[in-house]
C-alpha cells in the first residue's frame, strides 16, 4: 500500500502546473552536444601540451569527415585503420558506416586520448591500440588480421622527422590490400612528394569547410 501512496504522490508531483519536462530528444541533443564540446576541448588542451603531435587545434569539421569517407566502399571495406584517433570524430563516423563483419583498428600514441577513447566508444568491432603508426605491420599481426581495405590518417606528417614520414609511408602501402587504398588529410602539400614516392596512384582535392581547410589525399598501390 505504501508503494501505491509514493506512486501516487510521484505522479501527482510531476504534473504540477508550471512545471515542464523537456521532450526526450531535446534532452538528448543537450547531451550530444555536452559531448561534442568535451572532446573539443579535451582535444584542445592536448594540442597545448603536445603541439607537434597534432596538426590542427580543433578537431575536423563534419564537412571533412564526410568528404574523406565517402570515398570508402562501406559494403565491400572489411578491415580498416585509423592512423590518429585522436579524440574519435572520425572513429565514431567510421563505425556508424562500418559493416557488421568489418574490423576498425584505430592506432594512436598519445595515451591520454587512448584512455578517452576506450572510455568513450564502446563497440565490439574497434580495436583501440597504443602505438605509433609506423609499427602497423606488427599491431596488425598481434591482431592475427592483415590485406587492409582502408587506411585513413589524419597524422600531422608535416612535424615528423623525415624518416619517420617515410617509414609510416611506406609500412601503411606495405600492409595495404592489393587494392587497398590509403586516404589522409593535411593542412599542408609537404607529404605529397612522398606519398608520389611510395604509391603508384595520387588524386588530391581539397575540402574548404574546415578549420583549417584541408588537402586530401587518395593513395592506390
Amino acid at each position: 500500500m505504501a508503494t501505491q501512496n509514493q506512486c501516487s504522490w510521484d505522479l501527482a508531483i510531476s504534473r504540477q502546473p508550471g512545471q515542464v519536462t523537456a521532450p526526450m530528444h531535446d534532452v538528448q541533443r543537450r547531451e550530444r552536444s555536452r559531448g561534442v564540446l568535451s572532446r573539443a576541448w579535451f582535444f584542445a588542451r592536448n594540442f597545448l601540451r603536445h603541439p607537434v603531435m597534432q596538426g590542427s587545434l580543433v578537431p575536423s569539421s563534419h564537412f571533412l569527415v564526410n568528404d574523406v569517407l565517402r570515398r570508402v566502399d562501406w559494403e565491400n571495406a572489411r578491415l580498416v585503420v585509423e592512423l590518429g584517433p585522436g579524440v574519435g570524430t572520425l572513429t565514431q563516423a567510421i563505425l556508424k558506416r562500418l559493416h557488421p563483419e568489418a574490423a576498425l583498428v584505430a592506432i594512436e600514441l598519445n595515451a591520454d586520448f587512448v584512455g578517452f577513447l576506450r572510455n568513450e566508444v564502446e563497440d565490439p568491432r574497434l580495436h583501440v591500440v597504443r602505438g605509433s603508426a609506423a609499427d602497423v605491420g606488427r599491431i596488425l599481426a598481434d591482431l592475427k588480421l592483415s590485406q587492409v581495405d582502408y587506411i585513413i590518417s589524419s597524422l600531422p606528417y608535416t612535424n615528423m622527422r623525415d624518416s619517420v614520414r617515410r617509414e609510416i609511408l611506406q609500412e601503411s602501402r606495405r600492409v595495404l590490400a592489393p587494392k587497398g587504398v590509403l586516404l589522409i588529410f593535411q593542412y599542408t602539400t609537404k607529404v605529397l612528394p612522398y606519398l608520389r614516392s611510395c604509391f603508384k596512384s595520387v588524386h588530391q582535392d581539397f575540402q574548404l569547410l574546415n578549420v583549417p581547410p584541408a588537402l586530401i589525399f587518395h593513395c592506390t598501390r
